[in-house]
């Protein structure tokens, strides 16, 4: 696969534009979580999202560049969340950054369940090899940069290893289908203490 067919064709700068943008990528997502891959082609997404296939063509080349964008979109957000938890770790307890940061890693992965499967699973044939690493370096910077700023020894390995667990932790709790975050915060805040102890 060309990585060009992955990525839009362009990027809307008018505000109509975006609106197109935006509802085609909608519409994507609700196909995605609705019936995973299985009603996902462009002809479907264009249906649902209210335009034509043509206008679809505009944007976006081929339906691995929608599911691209997706993912991407909602790596940015993960990203942004667990970087917005830090923010005021030099004035917070240690526990009370250390809970913003497991409320972000959980509400990402609970609040579209299916949805994030559907994404794990297209990204195994997507060529985002290098931005999903790029991904996880910036993640464990991130639980790093906090651990650092309390003295832990080891911070990135330390940060490596919660990453890894607590991603594990909270990938089978939403394959088990559990929607609850306020539980699942309750584990993921015992296994990281457990473990930083």
């Amino acid at each position: 696969m060309k990585s060009t067919s992955i990525n839009p064709r362009k990027s809307p700068k008018q505000a109509r534009a975006r609106v197109t943008f935006d509802a085609i990528l909608e519409a994507a997502t609700r196909i995605l979580q609705d019936d995973g891959l299985r009603k996902f082609n462009t002809n479907r997404v264009a249906e649902v999202a209210g335009v034509s296939v043509g206008t679809l063509y505009q944007y976006f080349p081929t339906k691995e560049a929608i599911l691209t964008e997706i993912i991407r979109q909602k790596r940015k957000l993960m990203l942004d969340a667990l970087k917005e938890a830090t923010q005021d770790m030099a004035r917070e307890r240690f526990e009370e950054t250390l809970d913003k940061l497991l409320r972000a890693a959980v509400a990402h992965q609970l609040r579209w369940p299916k949805l994030a499967r559907t994404l794990e699973y297209a990204e195994a044939f997507l060529p985002l090899e290098h931005e999903t690493d790029a991904l996880k370096v910036a993640i464990v910077e991130t639980a790093a940069a906090f651990l650092a700023h309390h003295q832990h020894d080891t911070p990135v390995q330390t940060a490596r290893d919660l990453v890894g667990a607590l991603r594990g932790l909270i990938e089978s709790a939403g394959l088990s289908g559990e929607t609850d975050p306020a539980a699942m915060l309750i584990r993921a805040r015992k296994l990281s203490l457990g473990y930083l102890r």
